[in-house]
């Protein structure tokens, strides 16, 4: 009876449900990325559009973008499901979220390769792990609109006059 209780007050929990959502997407993300950092892309630099890229840019370029996707569809319909803003809303407010989460896990991982010189599947994660709080708070306010007045509209610690 207590399993019961305690597996479905998890499966309730917000922030939860978006480790589930977050550890799905990054799961996609360093998947893909160690398989193009690896396998697929193995030459040192590329040149793309007449930018050269090193090969684990690109491969967080590509691998970033497939987690990203994976997150958004999880995400809004297991985490954040009692949004009304319309989905192509959600969408593009997430994918911007996510631009930004991109160059800001760019920053972090150019500084644990260039200069701890990290491994880089390793440095993907620390990446990723350093940036996760800040995603939850940014996508559950931004991205899927949901203030605390929200909450309090929607019966959960329900007051009068919210």
């Amino acid at each position: 009876m207590a399993n019961v209780s305690i597996k479905q007050s998890i499966v309730n929990n917000q922030v939860a449900r978006f480790i589930f959502s977050a550890g799905i997407g990054f799961l996609v993300d360093i998947i893909a990325f160690y398989l193009l950092d690896h396998n697929l892309l193995e030459r040192p630099t590329y040149n793309v559009f007449g930018f050269t890229f090193d090969n684990y840019t690109l491969s967080l370029a590509i691998s970033f973008f497939m987690g990203v996707v994976v997150n958004f569809l999880i995400t809004k319909y297991i985490v954040f499901n009692e949004s009304v803003s319309s989905p192509a809303r959600q969408f593009f407010r997430f994918v911007a979220v996510a631009i930004i989460g991109f160059f800001a896990n760019l920053t972090l991982l150019n500084i644990f390769i260039r200069y701890l010189g990290m491994y880089p599947p390793v440095a993907r994660v620390c990446a990723a792990l350093s940036l996760f709080f800040a995603s939850f708070f940014v996508h559950k306010f931004f991205s899927f609109s949901l203030s605390l007045r929200h909450h309090h509209a929607t019966g959960v610690n329900s007051k009068a006059g919210n």
